[in-house]
């Protein structure tokens, strides 16, 4: 699906051809739409190609004066009964009068600029655009970051009471996750620091301070990602061990009051026997035999009790 957008009068407007100074975004386009953009703006198809890969590495690229970006961004994706977070690639391109993005999914960093929540831009300043883009993505991480710190915090709550594996396997998916977070965030940041040293950006005081930011809140995006993950794997550690320990002390109660159990039986079945057997002819001996049963049983209770091992 191609879209086109264009700004005036700070407002964001479509438009069915693709107008000079307009932004074309493409949304899992067909062969015929890649092809189509090819030759109307003579865009390496390539590119357009390698953005559509969902394993496409980030890097930039300079080539007959177009400006071709493919960045990592965060995406909330369905799994089971929740949510994992995973990244997908975003191709930018700059043109000498347009700015083109392309992914395989409507992603929500550029959700922000066609919906015009993003506040101030203009598709005529492509430049500044690829930056605030650039930012968005970086928030973006971080706004992800929170959310899935507190839902592990969740997650490690349910698992103090709980002795099974969906939590685990919940916190698993969490893990899996920062780790999706960590691989994009640093391949992002080897593409700023390239683009730090692009030409068309120190050309403006105002570009060069916009991206100096984008690449604080990469790195602090990075510093939260390593601490959650290294939080994150450690509580799963402890936990596994704490659950692996509660069935423990499960399995030994239950094994204690099956001994107990046992002791009765034991000697319900000696004094089932088709011989002679003491307190036979004993007119109590019924009440003996159970009354023996009953101190043995206790007996052995309370020796386990004082071993701790009931």
């Amino acid at each position: 699906m191609i879209s086109i957008y264009y700004t005036e009068d700070n407002k964001l407007l479509k438009s069915e051809t693709i107008l000079p100074d307009s932004w074309v975004h493409l949304v899992k386009p067909t062969v015929e739409e890649v092809q189509l953009l090819h030759d109307s703006l003579n865009i390496d198809i390539d590119f357009l190609r390698a953005s559509l890969d969902e394993e496409e590495r980030a890097r930039l690229e300079v080539e007959d004066g177009h400006t071709m970006m493919i960045v990592d961004t965060p995406i909330v994706e369905s799994a089971g009964d929740g949510h994992m977070y995973s990244t997908i690639p975003v191709g930018v391109a700059l043109t000498e009068n347009n700015i083109i993005t392309i992914s395989l999914k409507d992603v929500p960093v550029l959700k922000y600029f066609y919906d015009f929540r993003m506040g101030k831009f203009s598709t005529k300043k492509r430049n500044r655009m690829l930056l605030q883009i650039l930012y968005r993505n970086s928030t973006l991480f971080l706004s992800y970051l929170k959310q899935i710190d507190k839902m592990s915090t969740t997650v490690e709550q349910e698992l103090h009471k709980s002795l099974k594996n969906q939590e685990l396997i919940q916190m698993l998916k969490l893990e899996k996750s920062l780790v999706y977070f960590a691989t994009s965030l640093k391949s992002n940041e080897v593409v700023m620091e390239k683009l730090m040293r692009m030409s068309f950006v120190k050309k403006y005081p105002d570009d060069m301070e916009l991206l100096e930011d984008v690449i604080i809140e990469n790195k602090q995006a990075i510093e939260m990602c390593n601490i959650y993950r290294d939080i994150l794997s450690g509580t799963m550690d402890a936990f596994a061990s704490v659950i692996s320990n509660n069935l423990n002390i499960v399995m030994k109660l239950l094994t204690s009051i099956t001994i107990i159990l046992s002791i009765p039986t034991l000697i319900a079945s000696l004094w089932g026997m088709n011989v002679g057997v003491p307190f036979g002819n004993n007119p109590f001996g019924f009440v003996i035999v159970i009354g023996i049963a009953v101190l043995i049983a206790l007996g052995s209770a309370v020796i386990m009790i004082r071993k701790n091992m009931l």
